[in-house]
């Protein structure tokens, strides 16, 4: 009872100095608008432009991750050092950290379906594509082993060439005509979405054996990997390196696979070297001194997990890049905050003497003065946030790329509030600080 009795009195200070807080806000209701549209604007600013760049931050990681989990790319750049399809299965049975891989062909063809002819993009690969990938089928089956090693005229059609072939029926049993050939389609893929997984959506899949034949090539400039895990993707990438030194004759003592090699792994087996992607000069060069100086690497072999990070991480350093020149006017709105407290204090001098006349103390008077500096910022923090969330559908309605990010609308409130309170502490002092007889006479 006696606990109740001492905090009821301090409950009743509390809410009197919220209402002169309410009171002091309102009796200025243009200059009180005007430093709650500073705050607002900055919050606005934050979330939306942090908005903006994380939602360019998962665009471009779900464009590399639509390519594939653990998937390394092994790139010929000069036609002299493209690969033997044959070779494939050699590598899967030589890289132990590799448990399947595709040879890879892109070409074109001139298309004809009924009465309609155009020229498309054809992917050649094996029956192993749609697990490199993890590109699954919605109509039909992807074409088998048998169907490579027999050359078979058979396609597996991306999602928008699937749909938009017979206004979204189902086109698995019909047929169709490349450079004159028929062809019959067998599966649709997935979809995978605008922009993602090299554009496979608007692409025919075939057999590479096939596409070989189209494109009139013996000889494949990709070969797609998979690995189970990303630290084996790591160790495949750095096998894979070895090998083709060694078949370019760039490293004549370099073993060709690495079981239990000492140099890479620790004793306990954990692999130090984690490696994106592994350039392989020229034949008979130095790699450090090329002969030919910013020329182009022969053989690239990456791997996309490592990709997918590097984006990651360059996107959220431009995002916080985004963050902190959107802070900028949030200090500019605190600073506004400072400058309407000053005034208030000034003008409310006389007040002020005589709610220290009346048994007023300095706590009651800074309490008050904060509470309107809160009250600035967090008003403002509210609309600023509304403001954010809608300019950010705005963007999204014209086609950008924009993520409604919460770890933003946090900081930004956050901030706003903290600068209120900070760039409120000054006046309040001043104002709780003034002696009753001094501001009387004002």
């Amino acid at each position: 009872m006696f606990k109740s009795l001492k905090v009821l009195p301090l409950l009743t200070r509390l809410l009197f100095a919220a209402r002169m807080a309410a009171h002091g806000i309102l009796a200025h209701p243009l200059r009180s608008a005007l430093t709650i549209l500073g705050v607002a604007i900055g919050v606005t600013s934050v979330v939306s432009l942090m908005g903006i760049g994380e939602g360019a931050r998962q665009a471009v990681v779900a464009q590399f991750e639509s390519l594939g989990a653990n998937v390394i790319v092994m790139k010929a750049n000069d036609p002299s050092v493209e690969f033997d399809p044959d070779e494939v299965p050699d590598l899967v049975e030589r890289v132990d950290g590799m448990d399947m891989a595709t040879p890879v062909v892109h070409t074109n063809a001139v298309m004809r379906w009924r009465r309609a002819r155009g020229t498309v993009d054809i992917v050649g690969v094996n029956s192993k594509f749609p697990e490199i990938r993890d590109n699954e089928l919605i109509a039909g089956h992807f074409f088998t082993e048998l169907h490579v090693s027999q050359r078979s005229p058979v396609v597996v059609l991306g999602y928008n060439m699937g749909t938009g072939l017979m206004g979204g029926r189902n086109p698995v049993g019909q047929v169709i005509s490349l450079n004159g050939k028929t062809f019959r389609i067998i599966g649709v893929l997935a979809p995978k979405g605008r922009g993602k997984a090299d554009d496979i959506d608007d692409k025919i899949v075939i057999p590479y054996t096939t596409a070989l034949r189209i494109a009139e090539k013996k000889t494949v400039p990709e070969i797609w990997g998979k690995a189970p895990t990303p630290s084996k993707a790591d160790l495949a990438v750095v096998q894979l390196g070895r090998i083709f030194k060694r078949k370019l004759g760039l490293d004549q003592s370099a073993p060709t696979t690495m079981p239990g090699d000492q140099d890479q792994m620790s004793g306990d087996g954990v692999f130090f070297e984690a490696v994106e992607a592994v350039p392989i000069g020229p034949a008979g060069t130095n790699e450090n001194n090329p002969i030919i100086p910013g020329g182009e690497d022969l053989i690239t072999i990456t791997n996309l997990n490592q990709l997918v990070q590097e984006a990651d991480q360059a996107n959220r350093v431009m995002t916080l890049l985004l963050g902190g020149i959107a802070a900028v006017s949030l200090l500019v709105g605190g600073l506004g905050i400072m400058n309407i407290m000053l005034v208030a204090v000034t003008e409310r001098t006389q007040e002020i003497g005589v709610r220290r006349a009346l048994g007023a103390k300095q706590t009651d008077l800074l309490i008050q003065f904060l509470l309107e500096a809160l009250y600035v910022s967090g008003i403002g923090a509210i609309a600023g946030t509304a403001g954010g969330i809608w300019g950010l559908n705005a963007f999204a309605r014209h086609g950008f790329e924009t993520a409604i990010s919460f770890h933003a609308i946090k900081i930004a409130v956050v901030v706003a509030l903290t600068s209120g309170l900070l760039f409120g502490i000054y006046p309040a002092i001043s104002a709780s600080s003034v002696p009753p007889i001094e501001a009387l006479r004002r």
